[in-house]
Parts: C-alpha cells; structure tokens; sequence
C-alpha cells in the first residue's frame, strides 16, 4: 500500500517542522494514550494547566464532532475525566465497533463562525487539485458542491495570484494575503513530503493568524526512502475499528526485510474462515468468494503472500496464520483456504514445503481444532508442490484437498463451504516441461553460430510510435535493465517455442559490472548477449531495440526510466518494480506522454503477446506456456490490472476461447503508466482481435472511462469485464488489499459500483469471478456461431529444452554433488553452523571456542574445551617480529602488498621447522606413549634415531626460568580435564631431559599437542577413532594457524600504521661467500 493514513499529531508535527515560520500558528497539541502518566505530561506541556483545552480521539475516525467525540472548553482535569471515561471503550463509528485509545489535546481557541474556512489538498493521475472554501466547520456540507478548485498540473507550483485569483476571491484585505501565503507553504510541502492527502477542516483565520485547528493527511509510504529524514519515525495506526495485533506487525517486519512480498489483516480473530493466499490481485478474488458465498461475517482474514518468497518465509507467515487459527476451537471446525493463481515466478513447491513445516508443528492443534484445508495452486514446479500437500494431508491425519490448474480458482471457496461437492482427486498432468526431441530443433532457424552474439548485423533504427499503436510483433527487440538472467532466458525460450528467426532479446544494461557478453540458450545452442555498463552505449549498438524492460530497484527505477526516454528509439517501457512513490510515477506519466512512449507498470509482470514476444516472467515457465497455448495467436485480448492474475486469465481464456491474442497486466499501483482505455482501444482498432476481456479491481476510477466507451460506440467489439474487490463493502473497517491501488476513497470507487456501471453500459459481466470462464465461454461460441472467429489449426509448438537446473528441481534428473559440506549451510532463512542457527551461536554466546567446535569438530565441545582452544590462540597468536612468519609478513608489507598478500606470505613459512612442532609433538608423544614406552626408553629410542623431541627445549626459558605459558595452560588442563595421560607422561620425559640440559623443557608446542590429544580421547565427545583421525589430519596445527594469523594482521597494520618503507637487508648482516677460482 503506498496512501497511508497518519494520526492528526503525526499531520501536525510534520506541518510544525516543516511550514515556514511566520506563515501560521505553531501547532500545540498532546498525544494521550493508555499508559500516558498524567503528571508528567502535564511538566512537558505547562500549558495543559493554564488554558482551556479541547480533547478528541486521534484513530482516524472522521466526523468526531457529529459523533459527540470533541470535548471543547475544559480544563486539564476536565480532560483527564473526559479521557478516562472513555479509554478502552468500545465506541460505534458507522458500522464500525472499535475502542478508544488514542487522544490528542489541543488549546481552545475562542474564535468566530466567520474565521472558518476548509483547504484540502488531494492527487489524482495527472496532478493534484487544491479546494478551499471561506466556511468551514462540522457544518460544511457537500464540499465539492461549495468549495473552490485549483488544478496543479505535474511538476508546477500555483503562484500567489493564481492563489488569491481562483480559491480566495471570497477573501480580501490582510486575511486574503495571508492566506495565499500560508496555502502556498502548504502545498510545497504537500509534495516534498509526499502527502496524498491533506485536509485542514476548519481552518481559522483571524486579523492576527492563521490556526490548523481539525486535520486529516495521509502520506506516500513507499517514499520513505526519500522522506526519512524529514518524517522521522512514523507510526500508521490501522482503521477505527480494528487494533493492530503483534502478529500483523511480525508479518509487516518479516515483509520490509524481504524482496518478496507479505501482508496479513486480521478481520476477525474468533472467524472460522482462514485464507494463505498467495498473490494480490488473487488474494482480493478469494475474499470476494467468500463473501459472495456468505462467509463474510465468518472470514478471519485478509493477506497475500507472494513475489517468490523462500520456503524459511513462507513457514514464518504460515506459522504466523495457524497460531492465530488454532487459538480457539468453533464448534463447526474451521476452514484454511490455501490459495493462488497460477505464479509467473514463484517455485509452487518451494512455498508449499514451508507450508508443510509449519502444518506438521501445528498438528495437534489442527486436528483438535478440526481444521479442513482447501489447495489450489498453479505455476513452477507445481506438481512437486501439489504432491506435498497431498502427503501431509495423508501423514497428519488432516482433511486435505488439493487441486491445480484444472480446476477453477476459487471453485475450493464454494467446495470448503459446502457449495458444491468434492470431486475426487483431479488427473494431474503428468508433464512439466515440453522436452527437446530430436527433430524438434529444425523448426526454428538458429543463429547463425552457436556462440553468435544476438546483435543484428546491420541494425535499423526503429522510428518511436504511438501509445495507440501496435506495441509488439514478431520482430520486436528489448533491452533489460538489470541482471535478470532467468527473466532473460525465460524470454529466449517462448521466441523459440513460438519459431521466431531471432531472439527478441537485444542486450542487456548492468551499471555494476563492466561490458562483456553473458550466455544464454537458443533452444539447445548458446548464444551471447551483450551487457553494457553504459544505456547509451547499448541503444547506439541496438537501434532496433523499441522495448525496454526495467528490472530496477523502487530506488533506482525513477532514474534509469528518465534516462531511457530521452532515447527516441524505445516505444516500451515495462517497469517491474512495486513501491515507486507515487509523486515520481506520475512525472514519469507526463514525460512518456510527451514522448509517445507506453508505460506499462509500476508494480506489474508486465505482458505477452502470444507467438511474437513477452515481458521478462510473464506467463510463467514452459509449462504454463503450453498449457494456456501462448504459442501461437488466438482471438481474444485482455487487460488486468494483477500480474498474477495475469496468468490466470491466460488460463481461463485458452481454456474457454481459441486462445490469448495480447494480454497486459498494467500494475497494481495507484496510477499505473497506461491505463486500460490505452489497451482496450488498441486492442479494439486491431482486426485480429475479436473479443475483449477486462479485469479491473477496487480504487481508482478508470473502469469508467471504458463505460463511457461502451456507450460512444468507441468500444464495439463485445468485452467481457469484472472489477474484483467486491468483498470491501462488506467489512465493517477499511481494508487496503495487496495492490497500492486496491483502496475505494469513495462509493463510485468500489467494485460492486464499477461492475454495476459496466453492465449498465453493456459489457458482459457475470455474477461473480467464479462464473468469468462461463461468461467467456458464452460470448466465444456466439462469435463463432455468427462466423467472427474462425479457429484456425492447431500446429504443434517446437520443443525446447528443459535447463538442467530446473530439471534437478523438478526430481527428473540426479547428480553426484560436485563438493560435500558437513559444517555449514546458507541456503535457509538462517546460516547454520554443524546444524545451529548463527542466531543461537550468538544468543547463547558460544564466543570462538564454541565456533570452533562447531565448524572443526561438527559438534558442540564442554566449556573447559572451547576455554581451552581460546587459551591456545591467545598464546600462539604472537612471538614478536623476529620468527621467520611475522618477518616475512613485514617484509611483504613494506613492499606494499595488500593485507591477504603479506598474511600469505608469513603463512607459507610454517611448516617442520616452524609452527609444525603441534603436530609433531602430539605425534611423537601419543606414538611412544600408545607404545607402552617409558619416559626414559622414549628419549632414548629419539636419541639413537637421531630425532629432535617435538615440543621440548627452549632458547631463553628454562627448569630454573619456567615459561609462564607453560604453566598456565598445564595447570588449567590438570584442573578441568577430566584426566590427562599423556600431558602426565609429557610431564615425566620433561624430568628426563632436563637433566641433561635445563632448557630442555616441555615448551608451548608440547603443552599444547599433548593436551589436545588429552581433550580428544578423553572428553566424550569423540571416539578413539575420530580422535585419531583428527590428530592426522592436521587439527592441531591449524591452531597455530589460525592464532598466529592473529599476530601477522597485527604486524601488517602496524607497517601501515607507521608507515614504513621497502625493506632492503643490510650488506653488513649478509655474509658472501663467492668461489675463488674466479677471484683472479
């Protein structure tokens, strides 16, 4: 939703920080809520006890002076009864119940009838529209009847005098030019804030100021990410009449961190209809359903879910919905509608298995509260999806019912509620994907060559047309904004399966990365595509590109689409992303106007145009491309507000009709690029098409642009039209559907008048979406019958390939794994460590010990173990510049190697001679001691092979200068091991040694090796075997490693940090030694 509704405080606020000083009286309020301390809101606000005041709800609740809810001319305690009497009670609004919770206290300000006036500010397609009126007030009446209007076109500001000229011809002298003023400051700041409404209802003005007195706003949502600096923190509180429950926050949180896209409304929490729909324009058609089928008072719930989200998303929505369903238990159990349409783009089993997950937890509570649960769902990979669901329904022992794409949308709403009956599972269509073989490639003429770049050879410049013309054939090239690969081959695929000569793909645009060529498939065969770094450099290589498809962010899609309209060659721009402010949409509207260019989208998936080209995911994969017969031409053209239901339609019309003819989906936001008249008449001026199909929705007003068409005799051809969101007149509160645009400000907007409005004008509308494909149907066989359309013959589509990728997603195909992992997996929601989210790793603070036992040994370690890995990196992470390592690190630093670089460097040098002593003396101890060897046979064996003991013997420390390393790590392991043999037997050689040489000591290697070996056999958590293997294959070591990896950045920063030069050895330290037969 972008149009939010903000609390009178929140309007007040902005319009205090905002407003240019002098131009009105500061705003002076109070905000009250349940937990507000009196006394201290009193202390930050000294003038709640000197001046009478005026208290009212702040929930949005309009009319509050006709409904008895203002308090006017009382003092502080006056309004703390006032409040009191009235906090958490219910209160009636219409037809709303809701409680009270919020207030704003505000000074009186004795005023006259005559200082009143009414502003307002609203925006509409083409710019906004200022009213004002010199009386205002709960008595104001019809304002559009009285009031006086000001047009602002787009990217313009109203002077003073056309101020004064057109809305204040009723005020004079000193009030009209301070009223001018303080209109003017308000209107810069209704755009740079990104209001979409603003109402000040009264407005006083007196000889001395201007005072906001009552005000209603609603600002843009999505452009926070312009905004935020100015708005601060903003709280949208919901309709009056329903309260904001914890778990729709959750959702709204899960959904800001997602790509996808996740919305949940809870209508009625006790409803024993609960919907998991996936999909907006889908979402609004099953609420519809329900209602029509009279489970609006039983209907819990409103929510999408959609934009593929992951399967860890889709468990924590999933989850979110049964926890609330399974609160109570009714009496008649209750029903869970797991709906869609059919995805472009979303993997079906992927969303099904996190629907799974979060079923099987629920199990209990679902089968005690005799839950019954209705699937329909269509799309990729959705039989694998399907499948699942049909298996849990089997293993929990829950009433499961799964349909596909052969089954109505939404015939599960009237199956759960007893409407029809329950046909026996469905025959599933056993492919998936519409295979290559052979023969199938001579269909369609290749490029040239297989690594052949999709360039024309000698590209012609396109000349820029019309809105109203053709926008596509089987010739027309785009370019991609954005690294869309599977977009991109997606597109590749559909030029192949409908046997066009040459990709409809021209290039791609990618700011990030420099030129170069990305593969792609030609049917069997690869192809390169060009990626620029440059949109200049890929429309002077591509002149025959006239389509441009925006993948774009929300933040960057305003500025790549101003850039791509000052290209005269591109016709099309398709813009995909959801959430552009609406302020930067309609700029982008009135540019593309000027330049003749067609906008489709925001917020859309864009269109197809079957046997000649489709937009990046359009029409979903190969399988729905063969089933809905996108192929090839058929007679009938469509326009549809949803992407999603987009894929539907196709659906319904390929199996009602000979097939889709064109097909757009012009978006859900609240003023989409080109809007329905822009398709229907271009459609309706084309011959081949024969029929029209409308779907529009709830909000907005252009349904009724086609109703006067209808009429005029402009729309001749029979269309065939439904508005979806006929279920919002049945709510007690305002619900905002999936759509941006979904929201009905007013009768006229709604569904149920626009469907009304349609059929008045004589378009076919039937009685609800469940009976679209009949009403299709119908007109279809009359069009035949007076011999309009002529189906022609069906011809057998190339065959393509499927990728290998979606192949082993699909479970047709298997591959030994090229690498194996046992420590870690990012793939989920969470990375995990051997198993455990990185989030408990962190929670129950495992610290760097824990993490290493965790990625090195699979498996959680007791605390005297990970206490006992971090002595061993603090004690060998460092031993001062002079070691071979830390030289050779400074060395490569003072080069001017990179930090990697020298780390390297240092690393290389470990080995046998240093660093190696872990290993090695762990080795040698564990062999002698496994032996049965005593600590005298076994130096002696050392001695007589001539073998240095790994770990013994130091060049400073000694029997009479002990290393305090030494003793700190032996007397923790002695105390907290459990036992230690071999550090006891290492203990014992040491006597043997010292007696020759008192610096024969056991040293930090040798601590270290032989306690380890100690921890491993002797902890529990290993066997002997794993033990063992441990130790070989090098374990150990990596403690050293990883430790004096720690000492090696240190001496890198600190080269850095003291800015040392190149390193050259003394002559005076190197000793050259050259042979003296040359020396004559």
């Amino acid at each position: 939703m972008s149009a939010k509704a903000i609390q009178e405080a929140t309007g007040k606020r902005l319009l205090n920080e905002n407003l240019p000083k002098g131009t009105f009286a500061s705003c002076r309020f109070a905000s009250v809520h349940e937990g507000t301390d009196w006394s201290q809101l009193a202390q930050e606000n000294p003038w709640l006890l000197t001046e009478k005041l005026v208290v009212k709800p702040d929930q949005l609740i309009k009319r509050r002076g006709k409904l008895g809810l203002i308090k006017v001319g009382v003092d502080y305690d006056g309004v703390k009864a006032w409040v009191d009497e009235r906090m958490g009670k219910d209160q009636q609004v219409g037809r709303a119940v809701g409680k009270l919770r919020h207030f704003i206290i505000e000074p009186f300000l004795p005023h006259q009838q005559e200082d009143e006036a009414y502003v307002c500010i609203y925006s509409h397609r083409h710019g906004d529209t200022l009213l004002f009126t010199h009386e205002g007030g709960v008595d104001i009446g019809d304002v559009d009847a009285k009031a006086l209007k000001l047009e602002v076109p787009i990217e313009t500001f109203p002077s003073l005098q056309d101020i004064k000229s057109t809305l204040l011809v009723h005020l004079s002298g000193a009030k009209k030019e301070k009223t001018a003023v303080f209109i003017e400051g308000l209107y810069k700041q209704y755009v740079d804030l990104y209001f979409t409404y603003l109402e000040v209802n009264p407005l006083v003005i007196t000889a001395d100021n201007i005072y906001i007195l009552d005000l209603a706003a609603k600002l843009d949502a999505t452009a926070e990410f312009v905004c935020k600096a100015k708005w601060g923190d903003i709280d949208y509180p919901p309709p009056f009449g329903r309260d904001a429950l914890s778990e729709e926050a959750y959702i709204a949180d899960l959904d800001s961190k997602s790509g996808a896209s996740l919305k949940l409304t809870i209508l009625n929490e006790k409803g024993r209809i609960w919907t998991m729909v996936a999909g907006g324009g889908a979402s609004v058609i099953y609420s519809d359903t329900i209602c029509e089928l009279g489970g609006a008072s039983e209907l819990a719930n409103y929510g999408e879910y959609s934009g593929a989200p992951s399967e860890q998303q889709t468990y924590e929505y999933a989850k979110t919905i049964l926890s609330l369903m399974t609160k109570e238990i009714h009496p008649d159990g209750k029903i869970l509608i797991v709906g869609g349409g059919i995805a472009n783009f979303t993997n079906v089993a992927a969303t099904f298995k996190g629907i799974v997950r979060a079923l099987q937890e629920y199990q209990t509570r679902l089968i005690n509260g005799k839950v019954s649960i209705f699937v329909r769902r269509a799309g990729p990979n959705y039989q694998e999806g399907l499948r699942v669901m049909r298996e849990v329904g089997q293993t929990l022992g829950i009433p499961v019912h799964v349909f596909g794409n052969e089954t109505h949308m939404t015939a599960i709403v009237s199956m759960a509620l007893g409407k029809r009956p329950i046909p026996k599972e469905p025959v599933v269509e056993s492919h998936t994907a519409n295979f290559l073989l052979p023969g199938g490639q001579n269909t369609v003429k290749s490029p040239t060559s297989s690594r052949k770049t999709s360039t024309a050879t000698e590209p012609q410049e396109v000349p820029r047309g019309k809105k109203g013309e053709q926008h596509f054939n089987n010739t027309t090239k785009a370019i991609i904004w954005g690294m869309q690969t599977r977009a991109v081959q997606g597109m590749l695929d559909f030029d192949f399966v409908c046997s066009r000569s040459e990709p409809s793909v021209a290039a791609m645009v990618y700011p990030f990365t420099g030129d170069h060529k990305q593969k792609f498939y030609w049917g069997h065969k690869e192809i390169l595509i060009p990626v620029y770094k440059n949109m200049g450099d890929a429309m002077k290589k591509h002149k025959d590109a006239s389509v441009l498809i925006n993948f774009a962010s929300l933040r960057s899609a305003y500025d790549s689409t101003i850039e791509t309209l000052s290209f005269p060659q591109i016709n099309v721009i398709a813009i995909i992303a959801e959430g552009i402010p609406e302020n930067m949409t309609r700029i982008l509207i009135k540019k593309a106007n000027e330049k003749g260019v067609a906008i489709i989208g925001p917020a859309t998936v864009g269109g197809i145009k079957p046997g000649c080209f489709k937009i990046g995911n359009t029409g979903g994969m190969m399988d729905n491309i063969l089933h809905s017969k996108l192929y090839r031409p058929g007679n009938v053209a469509y326009v549809s507000r949803s992407g999603g239901m987009s894929n539907e339609l196709n659906n319904i019309i390929s199996h009602n009709t000979n097939g889709v003819y064109e097909g757009v989906a012009i978006g859900g936001d609240r003023y989409p690029g080109t809007t329905f008249m822009d398709h229907l008449l271009r459609y309706h001026d084309n011959p081949e098409v024969k029929m029209l199909v409308l779907l529009g929705e709830v909000g907005g007003i252009e349904e009724y642009e086609v109703c006067e068409a209808i009429k005029e005799k402009r729309i001749c051809k029979p269309i065939v039209a439904w508005c979806i969101g006929t279920c919002a007149t049945m709510f007690s509160s305002e619900v905002q559907f999936g759509h941006a645009g979904a929201c009905a400000n007013a009768e006229r907007e709604t569904a149920v008048e626009k469907n009304k409005a349609l059929a008045e004008a004589g378009a076919h509308v039937p009685q609800s979406f469940d009976e679209l494909g009949e009403i299709i149907n119908k007109v279809y066989i009359e069009q035949l019958k007076e011999g309009i359309i002529v189906p022609k013959e069906e011809v057998p589509p190339p065959t393509v390939p499927m990728d290998f990728n979606w192949a082993r997603e699909l479970g047709l195909i298997r591959k030994p794994a090229s690498f194996m992992t046992s420590i870690s997996d990012e793939r989920g929601q969470e990375l995990l460590y051997a198993g455990m989210p990185i989030s408990a790793v962190l929670e129950q603070g495992l610290g760097i010990g824990g993490t290493l036992s965790l990625l090195w040994f699979q498996r959680r370690l007791p605390p005297y173990a990970t206490t006992f890995l971090e002595m061993c990196l603090m004690v060998t992470a460092d031993h001062g510049p002079a070691v071979s390592g830390a030289h050779n690190t400074i060395v490569c630093t003072r080069a001017g190697k990179d930090l990697v670089s020298s780390l390297v460097s240092g690393l290389l040098t470990i080995g046998d001679r240093f660093g190696g002593a872990l290993d090695g003396a762990a080795r040698q101890f564990s062999e002698a001691f496994d032996a049965g060897l005593l600590p005298m046979e076994f130096v002696n064996d050392m001695r007589k092979k001539g073998q240095l003991i790994m770990g013994i013997g130091h060049r400073v420390k000694s029997i009479n200068n002990p290393d305090k390393r030494v003793e700190i790590i032996r007397d923790f392991v002695k105390r907290e091991f459990p036992t230690t043999p071999l550090l006891d037997f290492a203990l014992e050689v040491e006597k043997v040694t010292t007696r020759k040489k008192p610096n024969l000591i056991l040293n930090v290697d040798g601590v270290i090796g032989v306690a380890f070996v100690d921890l491993l056999r002797h902890s529990g958590a290993f066997t002997r075997e794993e033990a063992e293997e441990y130790i070989n294959i090098g374990t150990i070591n990596g403690l050293f490693v990883l430790g004096r990896s720690i000492g090696f950045i240190g001496h890198h920063l600190d080269q850095k940090r003291l800015k040392q030069g190149l390193y050259r050895h003394p002559w005076d330290d190197i000793s050259y030694v050259m042979p003296e037969h040359y020396s004559s």
